[in-house]
């Protein structure tokens, strides 16, 4: 020690993750890398990866990639950007109340959505038709991103919580960590899309369901709170990461309302068929010209679809719009 500081470094930090709470994961019990590393001077293993995603273009690109309403009037709606944000301070509220592994959970925060299309879940739809499954899904895309068209090389248990994020993908994240990223998105997609709804004039707080105003109290940061500490208290109760029961039920409950009132509202459904027939038009126009999909983000070894597909899918709303307007004109 000299002048005050105190050197810490990787090997004192995994050293300090013993601390943690059994569950919780160890960065030198990781699963590894695809290709194995030399051990960084500093940072753990998924505090290494915490920082590729951050420095990476498709999480740059959030911030312009819609959250749910597009392209909405005011500077206070939520981006693809801004959720992420939300969602990685959540996550690591819940880790650092329950011991976990912080680093890992903001890792996988960090880097949940940076597989998202344009214009939020519409662009989904849009794409689904162009894959051989049948639905085109952000969270394997978010994979694909990190570990083939920028090739960050991370650790299996980044991986796999950026896999399973959504709660429709099965298996479920293999980490308590993991778990952490899947309520920590349903959290904030539910608290400021409710915010964002009410902003936009669409929603009044007495819309919605008096089930989730008793629990949750009035739309806002109390919401959150309110639920980071549902978690929280089940989980020390029971040693397994979830919400009590009843709670997740009036979150479902309140979900399935955002669903009917906002997400699939006869408006919102007015701006989604337009963004779903843009996206079709670049994919069908890059399918007739693939020479104008730049090398900079391409997987040469993939078939000729999935290359389109990557490239529309990576493209910022404005961008998308844009290149839509310059190849077809301003319609609709």
């Amino acid at each position: 020690m000299a002048d005050g500081f105190v050197r810490r470094d990787r090997v004192a930090r995994e050293a300090e993750e013993e601390r943690l709470a059994p569950a919780a994961s160890r960065s030198k019990n990781s699963r590894g890398r695809v290709r194995p590393e030399e051990a960084d001077e500093f940072r753990t293993a998924f505090e290494r990866d915490r920082d590729r995603i951050l420095h990476s273009k498709a999480f740059r690109r959030l911030k312009h990639k819609t959250q749910v309403f597009i392209n909405p009037d005011g500077d206070h709606f939520l981006t693809r950007l801004t959720h992420t944000l939300q969602v990685t301070q959540i996550s690591r509220a819940l880790a650092a109340a329950l011991s976990l592994n912080e680093a890992l959970a903001e890792a996988i925060a960090l880097g949940h959505d940076v597989g998202h299309s344009p214009f939020g879940h519409t662009g989904e739809t849009a794409l689904s038709p162009y894959v051989t499954t049948g639905e085109w899904h952000h969270a394997a895309q978010s994979v694909r991103v990190l570990d083939t068209l920028e090739d960050l090389n991370l650790t299996w248990e980044v991986r796999d919580g950026i896999r399973a994020h959504s709660w429709k993908v099965e298996p479920p994240p293999a980490t308590p960590e993991g778990m952490t990223v899947r309520y920590g998105d349903r959290i904030a997609y539910l608290t400021h899309d409710a915010l964002d709804a009410m902003r936009a004039g669409v929603l009044a707080t007495t819309d919605f369901p008096p089930a989730a105003l008793q629990r949750f109290g009035e739309p806002g940061r109390l919401w959150i709170e309110e639920m980071i500490n549902a978690v929280i208290d089940n989980s020390l109760a029971t040693g397994e990461l979830a919400m009590d029961a009843p709670t997740l039920a009036v979150m479902n409950e309140l979900r399935d309302f955002m669903f009917e009132r906002v997400y699939m509202s006869a408006e919102q459904r007015r701006h989604n068929e337009a963004a779903e027939m843009l996206i079709r038009r670049l994919i069908d126009y890059h399918l007739e010209h693939p020479d104008e999909i730049p090398d900079s983000y391409r997987d040469t070894d993939a078939d000729l679809t999935t290359q389109v597909v990557d490239y529309v899918a990576g493209m910022t709303d404005r961008f998308a719009q844009q290149t839509h307007d310059r190849l077809f004109g301003l319609q609709a």
